[in-house]
């Protein structure tokens, strides 16, 4: 097999070729780690490298659908025993794992082989992927842009070719801005359906899950059939699909209904390529057969919005406290946004945190009014392209000012002088459409739809009823065929070309 022949192939192929002996795992992985180091250099999408683990897994005996195929992780809540997970922080670098994670015990169950670990924002806390740590994640369709984050780095490394799929997780939309940014295939599980154990129970009130990017559906739902189940840190059983999802892919969505909208209080205008973006995808349900119809916005996004950030400020909070407690390191530590966003986070009250978390309550029977009328909500999944690299910096000005009421425990004057407007404004209008499927626990899925003028992936979104993973897997499963998407390989350091879909 040559890079042409891996390219050409998703994860379940390799997996197929290596169990019909017509390629090892150690070719894959010599594959993989070639292709790395062509575009890595380009795209800064792999922050460790785990050979040792690599070399000694292809050695061993295989089995399962991703036998011997390469695979990341992230480098977030995604642990190896026996090797760093550094949460793109500079206080956990180096910080070896006692413990494998439940997610990663699966996918090694399933077969693959895990050889590096992908870039993350630091703790996750940003839709792009600019770590300190170790720079800038670049998109491989366009390196001065964004992959997204905060699952950027697997992103990355998925559309220049690395590997077929890997390890992704989603707080906020960390799993389908990125995919939206790469021209990827991103699900987010509803909650509680991929566990986070042994070390965590569910982090992040729930809001957070684990899953994959990758290039196609199929990859998409076999991952998922590896990883839903409940283990003994789960704070409940799910409701696991009754079948195989990608057995399941066969069957078709049937006719669905299907009501959409573009508007979003946090963005005004909406931009003309987010609405084109869903317009095409309109089109294309109503040739399919599908009843498509442009609604209001089923619930109140602003307010979601700061809800959202609320509990995201809070964790930061109690993360970062965490960390200085248990490494004994300060504010210098971590990233100057993150000690901001701790210090937001302890300028919340108990009543103001447990308000937050009681309007789920009206988010979620929003939706699901919605959902008595629709199977599924479309939206955009970007609010504009993806940024370029740094445009979301926060200002020198307000970080100067905001360090300065910081150091001297003024941390509510930053709330009194709009500092919570500004975060919402900046870090959610480009992406304001995800959180809602995270506040309610919905699955949710970015399909890569659409192209911009500029050639720039802008992916859509279709948010389900709880338990809805098969609807929206088999849906995006008949998008897929009836409009391929193509996918963008990194040619040295001269930008990204179009390769071929892989089979």
């Amino acid at each position: 097999m040559d890079e042409h022949d891996y390219l050409r192939h998703d994860g379940l192929a390799l997996g197929g070729l290596v169990a019909a002996g017509e390629v090892t795992p150690a070719e894959l992985l010599a594959l993989a780690r070639a292709r790395a180091k062509a575009v890595n250099p380009t795209v800064n999408a792999i922050c460790a490298w785990l050979d040792d683990h690599a070399d000694q897994r292809v050695g061993e005996e295989l089995s399962g659908p991703f036998a011997g195929v390469p695979f990341l992780l992230k480098d977030l809540h995604q642990d190896l025993a026996g090797t760093p997970t550094s949460n793109g922080s500079r206080a956990l670098a180096g910080v070896v794992a006692t413990s494998t994670s439940t997610v990663v015990r699966r996918w090694l169950d399933a077969g693959v082989v895990v050889f590096g670990k992908t870039s993350t924002p630091e703790f996750g806390s940003k839709g792009v992927t600019e770590p300190a740590l170790f720079g800038p994640a670049r998109n491989p369709w366009d390196p001065s842009r964004t992959p997204g984050g905060s699952s950027g780095g697997s992103a990355a490394a998925v559309a220049a070719g690395v590997v077929p799929v890997a390890g992704a997780s989603d707080g906020g939309g960390s799993i389908r801005i990125p995919a939206a940014c790469t021209g990827l295939v991103g699900l987010k599980p509803g909650r509680g359906l991929v566990p986070f154990g042994p070390d965590e129970s569910e982090p992040l009130s729930g809001l957070a899950t684990h899953g994959v990017v990758s290039r196609t559906v199929r990859d998409t739902a076999a991952m998922l059939d590896v990883l839903v189940g409940a283990d003994a840190m789960s704070p409940f059983a799910p409701g696991v699909p009754a079948g195989s999802l990608l057995a399941g892919l066969g069957e078709g969505p049937g006719r669905l209904r299907v009501g959409f909208t573009t508007r979003c209080a946090l963005r005004g205008t909406p931009h003309p390529e987010a609405v084109r973006a869903v317009e095409r995808a309109a089109e294309l349900l109503v040739g399919l057969g599908h009843e498509v119809e442009e609604v209001a916005p089923p619930h109140d996004d602003r307010r979601l919005g700061r809800d959202f950030l609320t509990i995201w400020f809070v964790h930061q909070a109690v993360e970062v406290a965490r960390i200085k407690r248990a490494y004994g390191v300060g504010d210098g530590a971590f990233e100057p946004d993150t000690v901001l966003m701790a210090a937001l986070g302890r300028s919340f009250g108990a009543v103001e945190l447990e308000a937050a978390q009681e309007r789920r309550r009206e988010h979620i029977a929003a939706l699901a009014g919605f959902h008595e009328r629709y199977d599924l909500l479309m939206t955009p999944t970007l609010g504009e392209p993806p940024v370029r690299v740094g445009a979301l910096d926060t200002p020198a000005v307000l970080r100067a000012v905001a360090g300065g009421l910081v150091r001297v425990g003024a941390s509510r004057l930053l709330r009194l002088g709009g500092a919570v407007d500004q975060v919402v404004e900046r870090n959610l209008a480009w992406v304001p459409y995800t959180q809602l499927a995270n506040v309610t626990g919905r699955p949710a899925i970015s399909l890569p739809l659409h192209r911009t003028v500029e050639g720039l992936p802008m992916g859509v979104q279709f948010v389900g009823r709880l338990s809805a993973e098969g609807v929206l897997l088999r849906l995006a499963r008949q998008l897929e065929e009836a409009a391929p998407w193509e996918l963008p390989v990194v040619g040295g350091s001269h930008g990204a070309v179009v390769g071929q879909r892989p089979t």
